[in-house]
């Protein structure tokens, strides 16, 4: 079985910083990309920024140049810096791990981690 825990979600004022983490844990041969994602109320669920292995990384354009993905290979975590929040980056985050388990490569998602952000 494969994990994906998140954590640091929580409540901040606009302009503030949160910085989210995820573990993923488990029998893990590999890990591929990975990503946080979010999903706002009566939103569809919409891709904030991915990591692959070999470091390329990618944003979501109303997030480029506020949030930064990294991740620690040694300790299979990817977290997530978000500086500037505005309201409209309140949502649940979800953590999205690429991985082989026992020879299938597939996606594990964590149970996510709410951002609010309110004065």
């Amino acid at each position: 079985q494969v994990q994906v825990a998140e954590s640091g979600g929580g409540l901040v004022q606009p302009g503030g910083s949160l910085r989210l983490s995820c573990l993923a844990s488990g029998n893990i041969a590999t890990i591929y990309a990975m990503g946080w994602y979010r999903q706002a109320p009566e939103k569809q669920r919409e891709m904030v920024a991915t990591i692959t292995s070999g470091e390329n990384i990618n944003y979501a354009p109303s997030v480029k140049g506020r949030f930064t993905i990294s991740r620690d290979n040694a300790k299979n975590t990817v977290y997530l810096q978000m500086n500037s929040l505005k309201p409209e980056d309140t949502a649940v985050y979800y953590c999205n791990v690429n991985a082989r388990h026992w020879g299938v490569t597939r996606d594990y998602w964590g149970q996510g981690t709410q951002v609010t952000v309110s004065s």
